[in-house]
């Protein structure tokens, strides 16, 4: 796994396996080579066949960053860093021999919820380095996410990527009565927020519905 840690897969699966009781598909906002993506599929087609998965990804590398990006730390994530072709994440599922999931090439912002994204979301999660893709991928998946739903996001607390923790910070902070669920564990070097519930894994942010 390039970007994401072994511990890291775990927790997802983990997640994920738990998630699996509740109704609602599985997403994956910024898929890059489809390495999570393709233990995501195993673990469907083997415990919860009748879930979906759909996947997200520009296939054209990073977008243009923004203030909130700015980090000396993560000077190589520049515009059109991490670029991967659509075509590659589905020579992979092919190769493993799975089922297609259902793959969507777009920039996060120009996707249309009603149309682009299941109606019931059980899982998500969200790896789009940036503060525009994370603050968008929120909005999208937020108002679908079920009862006991999790959204798991990417590179939070990473210094390279400042804008992931603008981007969730800002959107906890901004949702009243938020349905999201925050809590910090002791090792934990997040604020605390109003409301909601974030446990902090690794650079894991883990949002519980």
């Amino acid at each position: 796994m390039e970007q994401v840690s072994q511990k890291e897969t775990q927790i997802l699966l983990e997640l994920l396996e738990k998630s699996l009781a509740t109704p609602g598909d599985v997403v994956e906002l910024g898929c890059y080579k489809g390495d999570t993506s393709i233990l995501f599929q195993k673990l469907l087609q083997e415990k919860a066949p009748a879930k979906k998965l759909w996947l997200y990804d520009s296939f054209a590398g990073l977008p243009q960053k923004t203030k909130e990006d700015n980090s000396a730390a993560g000077d190589q994530f520049k515009e059109g860093e991490l670029f991967v072709t659509k075509k590659e994440v589905i020579t992979k599922f092919k190769k493993h021999n799975l089922k297609l999931p259902i793959i969507k090439k777009n920039f996060f912002e120009n996707l249309n919820p009603a149309l682009d994204l299941p109606e019931k979301i059980a899982f998500a999660f969200l790896d789009g380095d940036l503060y525009t893709s994370i603050k968008t991928s929120l909005k999208l998946v937020a108002p679908k996410i079920q009862k006991n739903g999790v959204i798991v996001v990417h590179d939070y607390n990473n210094p390279e990527l400042p804008g992931v923790s603008h981007a969730v910070d800002e959107f906890i902070s901004q949702a009243p009565s938020s349905r999201l669920s925050l809590s910090s564990s002791p090792s934990s070097s997040l604020p605390l927020l109003p409301q909601p519930d974030l446990q902090r894994r690794e650079s894991l942010a883990i949002l519980h519905c």
